[in-house]
Parts: structure tokens; sequence; C-alpha cells
């Protein structure tokens, strides 16, 4: 079996949305992808709520919010910015992977529970299928 295609997630803060599209994908799609996330402008924490959202489908998530600079050396087969401030701000070294823009709101914002529910059922909806169709 040949190594699993690396997909990195970038947000903005790197707390909600990039960390449950990397947990979904790594819980998912693990034979296939092996998934990061970073910020351009990390917050520092993964959401609380970011994380029981997750934990409600039976993910445990171990993510921490870093920046998107301690990726510098890796090389993703794909990068998908998840917030349109970290699409207008992704860093050029990123390198020759493929780059895709999926805009989600931020949970955060609200923070509602169902907003984190809406948000993490919309990425599993969205990127799941969109990363097996690219692995074909």
């Amino acid at each position: 079996m040949s190594n699993p295609r690396k997909v990195l997630f970038l947000c903005t803060g790197n707390s909600c949305r990039s960390q449950m599209a990397e947990a979904l994908v790594n819980a998912k799609l693990g034979h296939e992808w092996q998934a990061f996330s970073a910020g351009t402008k990390p917050a520092g924490y993964v959401h609380p709520k970011a994380l029981a959202a997750l934990a409600e489908l039976g993910i445990r998530h171990q993510g921490r919010s870093k920046h998107v600079d301690e990726l510098r050396h890796e090389i993703f087969d794909v990068v998908i910015t998840v917030c349109d401030s970290a699409a207008e701000e992704c860093p050029l070294w990123l390198g020759p992977g493929k780059r895709i823009h999926r805009s989600f709101p931020d949970p955060a914002k609200s923070d509602n529970m169902e907003d984190f529910r809406n948000v993490r059922d919309a990425i599993e909806r969205e990127i799941l299928p969109l990363l097996k169709n690219l692995a074909q």
C-alpha cells in the first residue's frame, strides 16, 4: 500500500473549521489521506465546542492550534483554505500542491453548539467526497 496523500486545511485561527476538517479526514479517510491543519493567525487553542462536535461522531481529536510556518517543510498534495481571509493570506511557499478554497462560516463567532455541528456536517458533506475524487 502506498503512503497516504497529504492535505493541509488552512484557516485564520486554526481553532475550529480547519481542526474539524483535519480530524474528520484522518478519522474517515486516513487510509487515503493524512490531514494537517494550521492558521495564518492561530488562536493558540482548539475550541472546546469543536472538540465536542467531533466527539459526538466518536472522534477524539488531539490536534493543537499552530501557525502555518510550522509546516513550511512539508509537501502537500492539496491545500484547502476553509475561510476567506486564509484564502487571501495563503502563503506562496506551500509548494506545488493543488489549491482549493471552500468557505465555511466561523462557528466561534456565535459560540452556539448547533453552529459547530452545522459546520462539522458541511465539512463532512463537501470535503470528504472532494478528497475521495482527488484520490482516484
